[in-house]
């Protein structure tokens, strides 16, 4: 079988460009880049003296600039604000809303900041009824599912991502045969 490299080179140069002008634009674009999960959640349940029952709920939420610009003006929403810290300590200010919300306010979060607001109340109220939205002046913020996995090594990841590329461009390269050889034995 031959192989028809002038094929080969018409399918993979775009694709080639694409990643190269992704990479590029990734690494070069200095822009806020915010993230925010839901670190943990909690119950307590504590016997008093007296023998009352008491519940106490606690949870965290964290949000991380991994970009690298500053970013300016970020806002935690909050159905009802309980008592809460943020750690490391930095400045913050809360905005009361016109619908009885509330807001945390961050004015700047520097690149490579991770911030955590750890919250504590008592029932009725429960985590998922306490923040509404996470927001900055570069638009809304990204909140992700954080789930526990392995990590691998960077080696082995840039293996496994060459091998897709190759295997890509592999799949391209046989539609373009199949087709050809359609069109050729259609006529």
């Amino acid at each position: 079988m031959n192989v028809d490299w002038v094929a080969i080179a018409t399918i993979a140069a775009p694709l080639l460009a694409l990643l190269v002008g992704a990479a590029l634009n990734h690494a070069l674009e200095a822009r806020p880049r915010l993230i925010s999960y839901l670190a943990h959640a909690s119950a307590f349940r504590s016997t008093r003296p007296d023998g009352t029952v008491l519940h106490v709920y606690t949870h965290s939420v964290v949000l991380r600039n991994s970009g690298k610009r500053a970013a300016t003006n970020v806002r935690f929403g909050h159905n009802s604000l309980p008592d809460f810290q943020v750690f490391p300590d930095i400045a913050y200010n809360v905005i009361d809303l016109p619908n009885g919300g509330r807001e945390i306010h961050f004015p700047l979060v520097v690149p490579q900041k991770q911030i955590t607001i750890s919250y504590l109340y008592f029932p009725p109220l429960t985590w998922d009824k306490i923040n509404t939205h996470v927001e900055s002046d570069a638009g809304p913020v990204k909140v992700i599912t954080v789930l526990p996995q392995a990590q691998y090594p960077r080696w082995f990841l840039s293996i496994l991502q060459a091998l897709v590329y190759v295997g890509g461009v592999a799949t391209v390269y046989l539609l373009y045969l199949g087709v050809r050889w359609l069109i050729a034995h259609a006529a």
